[in-house]
Order: C-alpha cells, then sequence, then structure tokens
C-alpha cells in the first residue's frame, strides 16, 4: 500500500467529520457544502467549541456526520435556538444549517428578526429552490416557471408570487455584519464558497454581528435530472435569477481584514 505523503495525498475526512455514510441523494450538494464547513472548522481549530443547530429538513440527521456539539430545532426555530445558545455560551461558535423551505418560508420571521437583533450567530443558508425532504413542493425561492410537486404547471407568479431573493433582504437590515451569496456548482465557485464560510465564522468569532452564506445547491432527484445535468441547470436557472455576490460586509468586517 502506497505511503500518503503531502505530495500525493488526494483526500482525507476532516476530523470535524465522524465516520458515518451520508443519507443525501446522490448528486446533491449537501455533502459538498457539509465538507466546506468541517474543512473550516478544522483549519480555524474550533471544533471542540462549536454547537451546531440543524431543523427538520434535509440535514436533519446532521448531527450524525460532525464530531461537534450538535442540537435539533423545530421547523424554521433554528436561529432562536441559535440565539439562545449564543447568549448563554458567548465563547463557543454557533451555527445553523437551513435549507430554503425552512429558512425562507416557516422560518422567516425567526431569520429576519436574528439578523435584524444582530446575534452574533452565523448561518449556512442551502438554496435549491424546493422543499427538499417532503417531495419537491414549491418554496419561495422555487423559479418563476419551475415546475415542483406541488406547482406541476411551473410556478405562476400571478397566483403565487415570486421568489424571495434572501441574502438581498437580509442585507438591507443595520443588524447584518456579512451577507454573500455562493454557489457549489463547480471547483471554482465551491473554492470561493469555503473561503466565504471561512470568514463568517471569523466575522463570529471576532464579535462582529450575524453572518449568512447562502449556497445555491442542486436537488437532482426533485429536479427529475441527474448530478450532472443539475449541475448545468442551476448555472442557467439559478445563476441569473440569484446572481452571487457580497450583499453586505460591515465596515467592521472590512477593517478587521477578515
Amino acid at each position: 500500500m502506497a505511503v500518503m505523503t503531502p505530495e500525493n495525498l488526494v483526500y482525507v475526512r476532516p476530523s470535524a467529520f465522524t465516520d458515518t455514510p451520508t443519507h443525501y441523494c446522490p448528486g446533491c450538494t449537501h455533502g459538498v457544502a457539509h465538507r466546506l464547513v468541517a474543512e473550516v472548522l478544522d483549519e480555524m481549530e474550533l471544533t471542540n467549541r462549536t454547537i451546531g443547530v440543524a431543523p427538520v429538513g434535509c440535514s436533519v440527521f446532521m448531527y450524525n456526520y460532525f464530531a461537534t456539539d450538535f442540537v435539533e430545532a423545530a421547523h424554521g426555530r433554528a436561529p432562536a435556538m441559535a440565539t439562545g445558545i449564543k447568549r448563554c455560551l458567548p465563547d463557543r461558535i454557533v451555527f445553523t444549517y437551513q435549507g430554503d423551505g425552512d429558512l425562507a418560508s416557516i422560518g422567516t420571521g425567526e431569520i429576519i428578526h436574528a439578523a435584524a437583533r444582530g446575534e452574533n450567530i452565523t448561518v449556512i443558508f442551502i438554496n435549491n429552490t424546493n422543499f427538499g425532504m417532503t417531495g419537491g413542493q414549491m418554496a419561495p425561492t422555487t423559479l418563476p416557471g419551475q415546475k415542483t410537486t406541488s406547482s406541476p404547471n411551473g410556478r405562476d407568479v400571478e397566483l403565487q408570487g415570486y421568489p424571495i431573493r434572501m441574502a438581498e433582504m437580509l442585507a438591507t437590515l443595520d443588524g447584518a455584519g456579512y451577507v454573500v451569496r455562493r454557489s457549489l456548482h463547480d471547483p471554482a465557485n465551491i473554492r470561493k464558497a469555503k473561503k466565504a464560510i471561512r470568514t463568517a465564522f471569523e466575522t463570529q468569532r471576532r464579535g462582529l454581528g450575524f453572518s449568512l452564506v447562502e449556497l445555491l445547491s442542486t436537488c437532482p432527484s426533485n429536479w427529475n435530472l441527474t448530478p450532472v445535468e443539475s449541475l448545468k441547470w442551476l448555472e442557467e436557472h439559478m445563476l441569473p435569477y440569484y446572481p452571487l455576490g457580497d450583499y453586505k460586509v460591515a465596515p467592521s468586517i472590512t477593517a478587521a481584514k477578515i
């Protein structure tokens, strides 16, 4: 057996991960997002002082994968639980990991007010334009004309309104310090997503306020596409409606040279 050295090392499981097989569908980018979070926790040496909060949704079993303390919140209530944990244990790194059906629907009020209060927590927001866990129903982020199990003819904006751009909306709140949108559809953007996640955790570590990284993600099973087709669909359809970029970088964060 070949001996692994820094020169030929291709992959190693982050120590922030447990040795647990994934339950996610083939091609789902939740696994990519998980790995980025785990790598950042390792590199910042935060694993032993981090508490994660996952609500109901595809990430409901997230506590199985991370070697950190984890709690499960009711649907949409992760920001409220994270607020309580952070206020009781201000020395811990506290983050929520939420899908669009959770954060942008039943949890809209929770996330808006956590950001408005400037809670010193980090939010990883997965946007795959549908309710993934419950069968692919239309979410607040579903694109105009996009077909889902509850909008089989496509989202009709005259009846169901327009998708909500959460990053842009949250960035208008004074309590938000760092709000950005990245994507997981190719290696270059995955690297940028990791850098943003690290900046978000560093924002919290330095006590600079609420931080959120929105990640455009794929859902091959509910989109009825192959994993490769899903990546192309994200690039062609999601990027035009959800432009990537930095929507709020507070002066304090810029001054800290994070």
